[in-house]
Formats: C-alpha cells, structure tokens, sequence
C-alpha cells in the first residue's frame, strides 16, 4: 500500500542534482568526523523547502518517519515541515511540536539541522517560559544540544531579550568544539546587532579567554581597526 512517507521518499529522489562527490562539501564527514554517521543524497535546500511547503498538513507520526531518518535531507526536510506548522499553529499545537523536538533531539544531529529548527521551535516556545531546558542542554555532552541550546537563543535576540544569549555564552567559553565556537560567536554577533553596548561589556570581561574563532565571528561587523583591536587582546 502506498503511503505518504513512500511518496516524500520518491519525490525527494526525483529532486537529487548535487553529485555525489560535492554532496557532502560542507560538512566534515570522514572518519571520526562530526557527520561520520550522516547519509546526503543531494537534494538542494530550496527544493527541500518548497516541499515542506507541499506537506505541511503531514501529521507528527509521518514527521517522526522522516526525522528519525538516517538520511540528513529527510530529517531537514521534517524540521522545515514542523517549523512552518508551529508558526501557523494555536498554542496546543505549538506545545506538541515543542514536546516532538525535545523527545526527538538525538535526530537533531548535524548543524543544519539545528540551524534551521533551534531558535524557531525551541526558542520561539521558551520565549516567555522558563528558560532551564536550555541551560540543561548547554550543559550536556553531547555536541549538538549544546549547538541547540544557544542557536534557540537567536529567536530571543530577535525579540530584543539578550540576557539568555549571555548566560549561556558564559557556559560555553571552554567548550572545546569548533562547531560551538561558531555558533557562540554567531550569536553574540546577532545579540551586537541590537545592543552592540552589551557585546563590548561581554568582550571586555571575556575576550582573552574567547576561543579565537568564537571572537572573530563575535567582532565581525565592527570595523576593521576595532576588530584589530579585540583580536590583540
């Protein structure tokens, strides 16, 4: 019998056009890598999105088929679809999703996965709640919480609430994970964005001990003498 998983699954085959040997191009995928465990098939974003767009009435059963998927563009796929339904869902339906990603987060596990989907569906729903969940995830072994855990931050910053972005910063300055320096100093560059103030009070008590890639992705918009400045420190 067919089902609609069946049919996603032949759909996003029909959309296959990134050759196999550039599929992967932007992720670290080889032995002992961060995307070891991942599959690509080559499916590009835009077409992942005009499908998610195509299935968003898809219910959280068939959703949790395609992001408990071994394939990276399935599990994409599922987060563009249950991102797209919380923004349009009433509160029961955002609670749902937010429960879904939490009892599913071991499927969250490459950093475009949690780009597109932490801040949308986590931060979006912790916005005006309490906020501990994050700080547990900031706090726990594995990589990919912690990514999620300041990545939900970025929804708070958009909403001019920077205090969480800082407090969990703090928690990550020693992490010992490229992916998590990126991602930190991403963040404080958004939070700089909207009280640029703040960042420099973070960077005067902080900077020294700033993984250098977290710094540099902190100061990018400054100016150029400025992010000479923070660098020599």
């Amino acid at each position: 019998m067919k089902t609609i998983i069946n049919e996603i699954k032949k759909e996003l085959n029909s959309l296959i056009t990134i050759p196999e040997d550039k599929r992967s191009r932007f992720f670290k995928s080889g032995k002992g890598d961060y995307s070891e465990h991942d599959i690509f098939i080559g499916v590009k974003v835009p077409d992942l999105r005009r499908l998610a767009k195509k299935y968003s009435a898809l219910d959280l059963s068939d959703s949790e088929k395609l992001i408990q998927s071994p394939i990276n563009e399935e599990r994409q796929l599922a987060l563009y679809i249950l991102t797209n339904q919380f923004k349009k869902g009433d509160t029961k339906i955002q609670e749902k999703i937010y429960e879904f990603y939490l009892k599913n987060l071991k499927f969250i596990n490459n950093w475009n996965l949690v780009d597109v989907s932490a801040h949308l569906i986590l931060g979006a729903y912790l916005l005006n709640r309490d906020k501990s969940t994050l700080f547990d995830l900031a706090n726990s072994e594995n990589l990919w919480k912690r990514r999620i855990s300041i990545v939900a931050t970025w929804y708070f910053i958009r909403n001019q609430e920077l205090d969480t972005t800082i407090e969990i910063a703090k928690i990550l300055l020693n992490d010992n994970h490229d992916l998590i320096h990126k991602a930190v100093g991403w963040m404080l560059r958004e939070m700089g964005k909207k009280d640029e103030d703040k960042l420099v009070i973070f960077l005067e008590k902080y900077a020294e001990i700033m993984p250098r890639t977290m710094l540099r992705y902190s100061i990018e918009k400054f100016s150029g003498e400025t992010r000479k400045k923070w660098l020599l420190k």
